[in-house]
């Protein structure tokens, strides 16, 4: 199973997507609030390059945005 992490924010709608399919399909993940930790959000800003969310990675592949086919292929689903 590859690793999971997910940048997020509380009022983000794409976010509650990404993390209700990833329940849905019992997917492990790591949440971080990009809201609430201005380091994580450097980190999030670093690695993308932009501050919108949500950002994800899944193994070594980067997703921005909700993106259902990129997070099934990226998972092998």
């Amino acid at each position: 199973m590859k690793n999971v992490s997910i940048y997020t924010t509380p009022t983000c709608g794409y976010c509650r997507m990404a993390k209700d399919f990833f329940k849905e399909h019992n997917i492990a993940y790591i949440e971080y609030d990009v809201a609430a930790d201005t380091e994580k959000r450097k980190e999030m800003i670093d690695k993308s390059g932009q501050m919108g969310v949500p950002v994800m990675f899944i193994g070594k592949d980067m997703i921005i945005g909700f993106n259902e086919e990129k997070i099934k292929s990226a998972l092998g689903i």
